[in-house]
This record gives structure tokens, C-alpha cells and sequence, in this order.
């Protein structure tokens, strides 16, 4: 009998890792980082609690770093197999590494700075620019809905979740002693409302169903409230003269905006403000969107083709790509009619820092908050009414209107998931809650236990039988 061991995601909504155990193979779901506090470092560079060498194949189900991004320590510390995912993963999945090696390695150096002038041992970064270039020649990427052996006896097949571009629910079929097991992997599934991607693919049939329960204790905000809120900030900049600043996260969230901005375009109510997208992850990003606009919705997929190039570009023509230093800093001498997207998504690092030190103070500027703000961060501290942010070494008054709307997701809210778990219910499978803070898993729980399924939460270094 197949066997299943919980080693992340399991004490909330990061580390995302589970292991697979048959007689024959050991395939790897997920390996991603630990991320939201300082002990959380400690836990990424932690020795992997399996034998590496053991391991047959590793399989994600899609590019965000909570799910994959200990890969390249993975085989930085000894596993040479291949990594399975869906083709957009594969591409978005080398921008994001590079960004995080980047940032390891940065983040580093600073550290034994000042380790030296302490006479203390120094780290190394968690992983390199050459360790994501080695973990790269072992990516695989699989298209949707092929099924491919990964391991003796265990056969994956991807499924379109709609959370982020390429964004997959695992379906796996285990083979043993003459019979067929099936695990279904929900991933991170997307809110059905959201643009560009399509619905996640409902499944009938498991024995074992993996859920994830982000939002497991809410819904969402109708997304006809928040587009009504993005408009009326757009036209109130409009009105007063101001620019209009938009953290967003490189990947998925930045593409849904600029898919947001270009209706308003077409409908003619961006008049003369022109947009600034000014991340080089976030173009890059984008521009795998364009490369794969074939797995979007059929309406906004129908929308951005009709247009000159058919791209996200021309659907949105006034938008502009800022990739270099001197690009970013050209904006912040522009003093209104500006949309100025850019990362980080909770404002504590990358190029919305500069843009929020030259435009924060002034009374006509916007803030538009679009993803969800951690405690601590500088983000949160605006959607709960800072006066002053400490930016870059100076503390700037906050007279910029901000705006927090909260209808953007990517994940499903909690309708969403028990409504997609319901489609297992005539085959009864046990389902087990991941990803998910506490209060979530336990509220989802309680509400598809009232449903008439099966529901347990999964625990730590917990060993179930599939």
C-alpha cells in the first residue's frame, strides 16, 4: 500500500512538500520555501528530512516559491532526477529562481558585512544563480491533460487549476500490488472570477484528495464591487491630477491588472494616463503570459486577440515597460497622469519604494492596494492607516489617498472549494486540508463535514495509506 508523509504546508500556507512511497518509487510533491518570518530561514536551510538519493522524480504544481522554491537546494544537495511541471511552470518557474537566488545571494552579502566587522562565521546564500542554472536542465515541462509515468508505477496528469499561467490540480494514479490508487493534488486552486485563466478542471473520481484551504473560512469580495472601486480611483486620479501607484505581485496579479486597465482602455476611460509597468520579473512575466495566451479564458482570450498584435500589450497600447535603472527613476520626475505598476506586492522591497518616497507625501497621488498585506510590512502599515512610512531612510508623510480593494485573489474562497470538493462526494474520498492557516482549515472542515464529506487536517511529518 502507497504511503504519504506531510512535511510542509501543513502549519500554515508556505513549505508546501509532501512525500510519495511505493514499493517500486518515491516521487516528491512539491518542495517549496518556508516564507513569512525570520525562523522560517532556518527552516529552508534545515537538511531535508528523506534521503535525497532516494527520491525518483519530483512533481509541482505550479510556479509560486511556497511550492518550489527549495528546488535548487534539492539538487544543490544531491538529487539528480527530473522535476516534473506543466511547460508555462517550467518557463515562469526560471524567472522567479533566478529572482530568489538574487535575492539570497544578496541578502548574504549584507549578512556577513556585518558578521565581518563582528569577527563572526559567515553564511552562504541558500542558493546560487549556478544552482538554478543546474536545477534547470532538469525540468520537464508536461502539457494538460496528458498522463506521463514519472516513476514505476506512478503516472501524473496535469490539470488546469486557473490560479496562476500554468498553475496545475495533480491528478496521480499508483499502481501496486494489482491494483490502481488515485491521490488528486487540488494545488492552489484559482478564483473562478478572476481573468484571463479559466475555471480549475473539476475532477469525480480519488481515493485520497489533497485540498488546499487558503480561504477556507471566507469568500471573496464580489469582483463586480472591486472592478466598480479600480475604475472610480482611475477616473478621481484623472480628475485631480495625480498619479496612481500600484504594488503588485510579478506574477499573475501584475497581468490581471494590465488586463483590467485595458478594458477600461477600450472603453475609452484611461484618457491621457499613460501606465508604467516598472519590474523586470513582472515583464518578463508578462511576456510568458503573451506566449501562452492559448490556455486563457475563451472571452478575454477573444478580447486581446481582436486587437492589432493580440497580445496583453495591444490590448492595453499606452502601457509602457520601465527594465532598466534609469527607466524607474525617469517616472518619479512625472508629477500626475501616471499608473505606475510595480513590485513588491507588500511594498517592502523593490522599485514601489522609490515610487511611493516621490509620490507618497503629495495629496493628489493614489495608492491602490490589490493583494494581501502581511503584518509588519510596509503595506500593511498603509492599509491600517500610517501616517508616516519609513522609505529607503525617510520617513514620508502619508497624504496619498489608499485604497485597499479586496476583491483581487487568486485563490478560491471558500464557496469555490467546497464546491469544487463536492464533485468528489459520490466517490467518497478522504480528504485531507493543507495549506491553510488554523482558523481556515478548521472552518472548512466544519463546513464540508456539514456537507457529508470526509474531511481531516494534516499534520506534520503525518504518514497516511492511499
Amino acid at each position: 500500500m502507497a504511503k504519504l508523509t506531510f512535511f510542509g504546508s501543513t502549519d500554515g500556507v508556505t513549505g508546501s512538500m509532501y512525500l510519495l512511497e511505493t514499493n517500486h518509487a518515491r516521487v516528491l510533491l512539491e518542495c517549496g520555501l518556508f516564507q513569512g518570518v525570520k525562523e522560517d530561514e532556518d527552516s529552508n536551510r534545515a537538511p531535508f528530512p528523506f534521503d535525497i538519493k532516494t527520491i525518483n522524480a519530483v512533481v509541482l504544481s505550479h510556479a509560486h516559491l511556497d511550492h518550489t522554491g527549495r528546488i535548487p537546494k534539492l539538487i544543490k544537495d544531491g538529487y539528480q532526477g527530473p522535476v516534473f511541471m506543466t511547460r508555462p511552470t517550467n518557463e515562469l518557474l526560471e524567472i522567479m529562481l533566478k529572482d530568489a537566488a538574487y535575492l539570497s545571494m544578496r541578502d548574504a552579502e549584507w549578512e556577513n558585512k556585518r558578521r565581518r566587522r563582528s569577527d563572526k562565521e559567515e553564511v552562504e546564500p541558500l542558493y546560487t544563480m549556478d544552482d538554478v542554472d543546474i536545477a534547470l536542465r532538469q525540468f520537464e515541462g508536461i502539457p494538460y491533460n496528458v498522463k506521463r509515468e514519472v516513476a514505476e508505477g506512478i503516472t501524473v496528469t496535469y490539470h488546469d487549476a486557473g490560479h496562476i499561467l500554468g498553475s496545475a490540480i495533480v491528478e496521480i494514479d499508483i499502481k501496486e500490488g494489482g491494483q490502481t490508487r488515485k491521490l488528486v493534488f487540488s494545488g492552489d486552486l484559482g478564483n473562478s472570477y478572476a481573468a484571463l485563466l479559466r475555471d480549475p478542471v473539476k475532477l469525480h473520481q480519488a481515493d485520497v484528495v489533497l485540498l488546499e484551504s487558503t480561504y477556507g473560512d471566507r469568500n471573496h469580495k464580489p469582483l463586480q464591487e472591486t472592478l466598480d472601486e479600480f475604475r472610480d480611483v482611475i477616473h478621481q486620479a484623472n480628475e485631480n491630477g495625480g498619479n496612481v501607484l500600484i504594488p503588485a505581485f510579478a506574477v499573475g496579479r501584475t497581468q490581471e491588472i494590465i488586463f483590467y486597465l485595458g478594458e477600461l482602455y477600450q472603453k475609452g476611460e484611461l484618457n491621457h494616463q499613460a501606465v508604467f509597468l516598472d519590474s523586470p520579473m513582472a515583464i518578463a512575466a508578462t511576456e510568458v503570459y503573451h506566449r501562452y495566451q492559448n490556455v486563457f479564458n475563451e472571452e478575454d482570450e477573444l478580447a486581446i486577440r481582436q486587437t492589432r498584435s493580440g497580445t496583453l500589450h495591444s490590448y492595453l497600447p499606452v502601457l509602457r515597460y520601465s527594465r532598466t535603472t534609469e527607466e524607474s527613476m525617469a517616472i518619479n520626475k512625472i508629477n500626475n497622469g501616471a499608473i505606475i505598476i510595480a513590485g513588491s506586492g507588500m511594498c517592502d522591497g523593490g522599485r514601489i519604494r522609490h515610487h511611493l518616497k516621490h509620490n507618497l507625501w503629495r495629496r493628489s497621488a493614489h495608492v491602490m492596494i490589490v493583494g494581501y498585506q502581511v503584518h509588519g510590512t510596509p503595506g500593511r502599515a498603509l492599509v491600517d492607516g500610517a501616517k508616516t512610512l519609513r522609505i529607503v531612510g525617510e520617513d514620508i508623510a502619508v497624504n496619498a489617498k489608499i485604497h485597499t480593494l479586496g476583491g483581487f485573489s487568486a485563490h478560491a474562497g471558500q464557496q469555490q472549494l467546497l464546491d469544487w470538493a463536492a464533485n468528489f462526494k459520490k466517490a467518497n474520498p478522504a480528504i485531507y486540508l493543507v495549506h491553510g492557516e488554523d482558523e481556515a482549515k478548521d472552518i472548512l472542515q466544519q463546513k464540508l463535514r456539514e456537507a457529508g464529506m470526509s474531511a481531516t487536517i494534516g499534520r506534520t511529518k503525518e504518514m497516511i495509506s492511499i
